[in-house]
């Protein structure tokens, strides 16, 4: 058999560990043989009782010696070496008996083939070692048989049993040619199930990651639909109230109540930033069905509308914005708007975890070749070295449970990666925490 077929190393590891069991197993069983001949001896040689169980007990020492050295890892390195010494004892000995009692005649001979069929069809050894192990039982038969006295008078009962051993020799080489073909392709099979098993787990892994942003986006997008349709009826008293507001700023008797009219301002003022705020929610929540997911937009109105937005988690935080003069980009607004409020929120958290004095979030938007690059950095906690390579995982989050699904980053690294860029993060533990994307500019006329 060629030994290419089976040369990797887990099929040696196993393979290994198959011939130690089976080498320990085996030595006990031929231990218990070797005992059990003693009956034999007492009723077909008596008057060699004595001679031959002292051989018996001395090849059970023997092969009790290697046994107790296959428990060792010299044991283990050398079990194939080891399995045969303790095969051939017995074979030894059966041969030194067929020549102390009747040569050719000798009924012993039988246990010389009981030993050939076990060892083909038990024992995990090579074919090679098979054919070996039969050419030196038959060595040893017709050395001791060769050597009995009486040989002259039978030779051709040697040369019939001879045959009978080769034949036995060549059946237990095919026993084991069989036996390790269909190890080789136990473990193969047993490979391809763990590999198919591998696969599956992540399949079912990759599918449940898969299940869990289209729950939330399914969640998403009827919460868009009932918030639009909420924000318009908001909307309308919001205007009606700006009229009647501004219908009261133009009366006289305002002008000549200067509290009154203050009053009617910070009235005004808390309407517009109502309205401000529904328009923002009614562009991040709704969008119509149909409409092409890539259009023209000012990136700077996201950025002021996903921090009116995440306002009430950013009270207390002083926010920079860096922009240049021009920040058209292409791309879905409300998604890019949620991509903001969802770095904006996180932040906020991880400098209220940091407790600091003053917390802080840098906001910078720069061209980069064809692209506008946003950068969001806060003064927080930062990420662990371990948890960074893990925080774009779906349901992965270091909040405390029931503080967040851990979706957020990951709806928003497929969302960023839809408009053709990547979210990347940085951050030094302890110090800061930067989240960077890109956008695509549009295409010059």
């Amino acid at each position: 058999m060629k030994t290419a077929d089976r040369s990797s190393s887990p099929y040696e590891q196993q393979l290994s560990d198959f011939r130690l069991t089976y080498s320990k197993a085996g030595s006990i069983t031929s231990i218990v043989l070797v005992l059990a001949g003693f009956g034999l001896d007492y009723f077909t040689y008596p008057e060699r009782l004595l001679e031959f169980t002292l051989m018996r007990v001395l090849v059970v020492l023997l092969t009790l010696g290697i046994l107790r050295v296959l428990f060792t890892d010299f044991g283990r390195v050398q079990v194939r070496s080891l399995t045969m010494l303790w095969l051939l004892l017995p074979q030894i000995m059966i041969a030194v008996m067929i020549h102390q009692t009747d040569g050719a005649q000798s009924i012993y001979f039988v246990g010389l083939h009981l030993a050939l069929y076990a060892v083909g069809i038990i024992l995990p050894i090579t074919f090679f070692e098979g054919i070996g192990f039969g050419a030196l039982t038959l060595l040893l038969y017709i050395v001791a048989c060769a050597l009995h006295p009486d040989i002259g008078d039978n030779v051709p009962r040697m040369i019939t049993n001879s045959l009978f051993i080769l034949f036995s020799a060549g059946a237990s080489a095919v026993c084991t040619w069989f036996n390790e073909k269909a190890r080789l392709r136990l473990f193969q099979l047993q490979h391809e199930v763990s590999e198919k098993n591998a696969s599956l787990r992540e399949i079912n892994a990759t599918l449940a990651e898969v299940k869990g942003q289209l729950l939330q986006r399914e969640k998403m997008a009827a919460i868009g639909t009932l918030s639009a349709g909420l924000l318009h009826e908001l909307n309308n008293p919001v205007n009606y109230s700006l009229m009647a507001i501004n219908m009261g700023l133009t009366s006289p008797a305002t002008e000549s109540d200067a509290m009154l009219k203050e009053s009617l301002v910070d009235a005004r003022e808390g309407m517009q930033r109502i309205q401000n705020i529904v328009t923002d929610l009614k562009t991040f929540a709704y969008q119509k069905p149909g409409q092409d997911g890539l259009r023209l937009f000012l990136l700077e109105n996201a950025v002021r509308s996903a921090l009116r937005l995440a306002g009430h988690e950013l009270k207390g935080v002083e926010v920079e914005v860096d922009m240049p003069q021009d920040t058209h980009v292409m791309g879905d607004e409300p998604a890019i708007i949620g991509v903001l409020i969802n770095l904006f929120s996180n932040a906020a958290h991880a400098m209220q975890a940091a407790k600091r004095d003053k917390p802080r979030i840098e906001v910078r938007l720069a061209p980069c070749a064809e692209r506008l690059c946003v950068s969001v950095r806060d003064n927080g906690m930062g990420i662990a070295p371990e948890n960074m390579e893990r925080v774009f995982e779906p349901f992965f989050t270091t909040r405390d449970v029931g503080a967040g699904l851990g979706l957020g980053l990951s709806v928003s690294y497929g969302i960023v990666q839809r408009h053709g860029g990547t979210l990347a993060v940085e951050s030094e533990q302890g110090s800061w925490t930067e989240f960077t994307f890109d956008l695509p500019r549009p295409t010059p006329p």
